[in-house]
């Protein structure tokens, strides 16, 4: 291929490395782990409130039964003995209950050196519930805290509780370890769990997509190069679909163009003998115009006009694969000699395919006399050579020609009644080499013609194709005065 980039002109890349430690694969995973991390870490602060407050509650009902005890010691008096077992099982030191507005302690500890915080489990906001634990962990040593909360075991306004708070700082200690532990081990799981899942529904086929498209940039011819189609629905199947759609494009531009730049050195190389031969024919013409025949000097305009058009041609040798059209100089053209002239050299006659034309005699486009002569020839004889083509044909062939002007705009409608073409055909009708619907067709008529309509501002569509026929439009700027009008001003006049 003469325009691709072969493996020797472009060394095939490394292929990029998806794991540890800037593959996708590794920021995929360390991702989920943070953000399992971060979900764990934002669930620490209501786990240790619920801890924290369970642990209360504990102390509290171990407190409130430990305080039936005097109700039913003889006198209602229990011994100081006593009264420290029953703190130092309930973990606190001292016991309080008020009822009917009337606080009475019911079991006394040691004196207090200083007052303990207060935690009132009756009225907690959510901000100082999710605060507490923090308070407890980094308060200082030494410190009580005194809980009020609803009694369950007996009728009393509130019970209330004294107890060191070390004990419950260590608890909080050990179960924040273990909830680390914990969020650690969910965190490196669930983060495993994600990036296997979708290191296999995602990245393994973004990974194999990628080195099909390395593979096809070092080297579009490699078989290997080509996607393979997995036959998802989601996103990633439609990728991969339309990578092979566009390595499928590409293949076929750059075989076109290496078939152009083929044929460009090719038609340079027979350039200069062309021009000599027809320089050769050109001088026979002048010989034979000095002839008094009259059926030579009959055939002698047509041959010098043949033999003007193919010396500008051959002047302009690169007609599309090596150089551009040279610019177009408008003119206004006269539609139906144009015509006569194209049909003539598309070799359309009464016997076989016929001209229908129904342009008028004074009819105007305009154009470029030579250029509107290549495209309407371009356009005729592929409209003959589709209707001499077509199997089981009974009624003669005939090509319809009509102008219409609206806007500003001349419109060339060119109608067969041929076979029409085909849905494959019509993809890349004017894609050089792939738009031609027949196996010994070369597919650059439709493609020069289609250029040389552009050059001059305008286009070349297909307006319609079926079992009936086809019908292409050749637009063109520039609506110089319908010959009806003139003639009917004429006749007015």
């Amino acid at each position: 291929m003469a325009d691709a980039a072969t493996p020797q002109e472009l060394p095939r890349p490394d292929r990029p490395r998806f794991f540890w430690p800037g593959g996708l694969s590794a920021r995929l995973l360390t991702l989920t782990i943070l953000f399992v991390a971060l979900g764990g870490a934002l669930a620490l602060p209501p786990a240790l409130a619920a801890f924290e407050e369970q642990w209360l509650l504990d102390r509290i009902r171990a407190a409130e039964l430990a305080s039936l005890a005097p109700e039913v010691a003889p006198d209602r008096v229990v011994s100081e003995q006593l009264s420290a077992q029953l703190l130092q099982g309930a973990g606190v030191e001292r016991v309080a209950i008020q009822t009917d507005g009337m606080r009475r302690l019911v079991l006394g500890g040691p004196t207090l050196a200083r007052a303990p915080y207060v935690v009132d489990l009756r009225h907690q906001a959510p901000t100082s519930w999710l605060a507490a634990p923090f308070r407890t962990l980094l308060g200082g040593e030494g410190r009580r805290v005194r809980v009020v909360a609803e009694p369950r075991f007996r009728r009393a306004d509130f019970v209330e509780i004294v107890a060191p708070d070390a004990e419950l700082k260590r608890a909080m200690v050990s179960y924040l370890w273990k909830l680390v532990l914990v969020t650690a081990f969910v965190s490196g799981m669930a983060g495993l769990l994600v990036y296997l899942s979708l290191n296999l529904f995602l990245v393994r086929p973004m990974q194999r997509i990628t080195h099909a498209m390395e593979r096809f940039r070092a080297d579009p011819d490699d078989p290997q190069a080509r996607v393979e189609l997995s036959g998802r629905r989601d996103e990633i199947g439609r990728a991969e679909a339309e990578l092979g759609r566009m390595q499928a494009d590409l293949r076929a531009a750059l075989n076109s163009r290496a078939r152009l730049a083929a044929l460009g050195e090719a038609v340079a190389k027979i350039n200069h003998d062309l021009r000599n031969m027809l320089t050769s024919a050109q001088i026979a013409s002048e010989r034979l115009a000095a002839l008094k025949d009259p059926k030579v000097s009959q055939a002698l305009p047509r041959l010098e006009r043949a033999l003007d058009r193919a010396v500008k041609l051959a002047t302009d040798v690169l007609t599309y694969g090596k150089t551009q059209e040279a610019a177009p100089e408008p003119r206004p053209v006269r539609l139906a000699a144009a015509l006569e002239a194209a049909a003539e050299e598309a070799r359309l006659s009464d016997d076989g395919v016929r001209l229908v034309s129904e342009v008028g005699r004074a009819d105007q486009v305009s154009a470029d006399a030579d250029q509107l002569h290549r495209i309407l020839v371009n356009l005729l004889r592929n409209a003959r050579e589709a209707i001499e083509h077509q199997a089981d044909r009974t009624e003669p062939g005939r090509i319809r020609v009509t102008l219409a002007q609206a806007d500003g705009v001349s419109v060339v409608s060119v109608a067969d009644n041929g076979p029409g073409l085909p849905d494959r055909a019509r993809e890349r009708l004017f894609q050089p080499f792939a738009g031609s619907s027949r196996a010994d067709g070369a597919g650059l008529g439709l493609a020069i013609a289609r250029e040389l309509a552009q050059g001059h501002g305008g286009d070349l569509v297909l307006a319609q194709s079926g079992a009936t026929g086809a019908v292409f439009e050749l637009r063109l700027p520039g609506a110089p005065p319908r010959a009806t009008t003139q003639r009917r001003a004429k006749s007015s006049a």
